[in-house]
């Protein structure tokens, strides 16, 4: 019973920091979704957050999505998949997820649309960039890579390109001057394809979530601050 008051406690704060930060930049905080990090996270603490009306939750490994797709197959969860992509671990994800955060190769836009249900609505995917050639993250570098990807990923008939994702690197760039290159990334490219609904930021954690919402952010990634510290 603890724990469920705690988690509601941190959910409440949660979307308390969305909405103000929200308001303090002129935006409809309808516009920001909240996608729930459950990496590490036992069973009962993400059902006691969706029990509280979240949806979208997001793994980092692919054996942890697995377990958990199956174990809350009842509930009607939209899964994320936010870790680093390898193709092949493209069909576990493709017949499991609703979204995709962290696609960076042709390759595995091909495995994913190969592997996507017939059944199924086309994958949202986002693609992720590197800013500052960080060696210690993954994404694309250079806004020629990033055209070329997304033009690929457009003609896949069983994926939805729906924006871009990075993950700051602190030590090199501050997360604000990150989050609004990769807003002008994002600009950039509703430039260059006008047809698609690029429509989505995936950018800010429990720690800068603030920060990305001032610089445009649609979808905050928050673990820590909403489900406490993980049960290792």
């Amino acid at each position: 019973m603890q724990r469920r008051k705690q988690i509601n406690f941190n959910y409440q704060r949660v979307i308390h920091r969305i909405q103000a930060s929200a308001a303090s930049n002129h935006r409809d905080p309808r516009d920001i979704a909240l996608l729930a990090v459950s990496k590490q996270q036992p069973i009962d603490k993400i059902e006691a957050v969706y029990e509280l009306g979240q949806r979208d939750f997001g793994e980092n490994y692919v054996q942890e999505l697995i377990e958990k797709h199956a174990q809350l197959k009842h509930l009607d969860i939209n899964w994320h998949f936010i870790g680093t992509f390898q193709s092949n671990k493209a069909a576990d994800i493709a017949i499991r997820c609703h979204w995709l955060h962290s696609l960076t190769t042709q390759k595995g836009a091909n495995k994913l649309n190969q592997h996507r249900p017939d059944d199924l609505t086309p994958l949202n995917c986002c693609i992720q960039v590197n800013l500052v050639d960080d060696p210690n993250k993954s994404g694309l570098l250079g806004d020629e890579a990033l055209h070329e990807l997304a033009v690929h990923v457009v003609k896949q008939p069983k994926l939805r390109l729906r924006g871009l994702m990075t993950i700051p690197s602190p030590e090199i760039i501050t997360p604000a001057d990150a989050f609004a290159m990769l807003a002008e990334k994002l600009q950039w490219l509703q430039i260059q394809l006008p047809d698609q609904p690029l429509d989505t930021l995936s950018m800010g954690m429990s720690g800068d979530l603030e920060i990305a919402i001032a610089h445009g952010s649609s979808m905050v990634r928050v673990g820590s601050a909403l489900f406490g510290a993980r049960d290792m």
